[in-house]
């Protein structure tokens, strides 16, 4: 009977602390779509506005959320589109067309050296590419990424310091 006990208290315990999954979804951008034009970069005919994207379920402990758009068939170095970094625990989502987002958010250069969302473009006959969209949880308030940092390396760095995160891939090629 002890062991029963036991065994039901640890298990009560786990419960107590699991958090719901990190979600992140779009209106404008579905898992394993092609992005529409509206949100490809003007350089390769769209119109360069960024989707409207949400997340839930961050866990305990969060105080600021970074988003990331890469291109993860770049190599060696994937090729970033969009680093929004500081944004508060309250924020559960980015509005279509989000510009000006207000302190402590700020827009990082993404690798096209663009202080904004830079859509898909890859070049031509490079065939399809996967645009990997995450938010990540992050233990402190704000996070420091140098303008135009290789891609890799601000995912890499990001994997060691986040509590979670929660993503999805789209495509784009021409």
């Amino acid at each position: 009977m002890r062991l029963a006990a036991m065994l039901l208290a640890v298990f009560v315990a786990a419960a107590g602390s699991a958090h719901a999954a990190m979600t992140l979804t779009s209106a404008d951008v579905k898992d394993g779509a092609v992005v529409g034009k509206a949100y490809v970069h003007s350089l390769c005919g769209g119109e360069n506005i960024s989707p409207q994207l949400a997340w839930s379920g961050a866990p305990a402990g969060t105080k600021s959320f970074v988003l990331t758009v890469i291109d993860i068939d770049v190599k060696p170095d994937d090729f970033s589109h969009w680093i929004v970094v500081n944004l508060p625990p309250s924020t559960v989502s980015l509005q279509r067309g989000a510009i000006g987002l207000k302190a402590p958010a700020k827009v990082v250069a993404n690798n096209f050296g663009e202080m904004a969302y830079g859509g898909p473009c890859p070049p031509r006959g490079s065939g399809q590419h996967h645009y990997q969209f995450t938010v990540w949880a992050l233990p402190s308030p704000t996070v420091s990424i140098a303008p135009d940092e290789r891609a890799r390396v601000v995912r890499d760095a990001l994997t060691r310091i986040a509590i979670d995160k929660a993503s999805f891939t789209a495509t784009y090629g021409r």
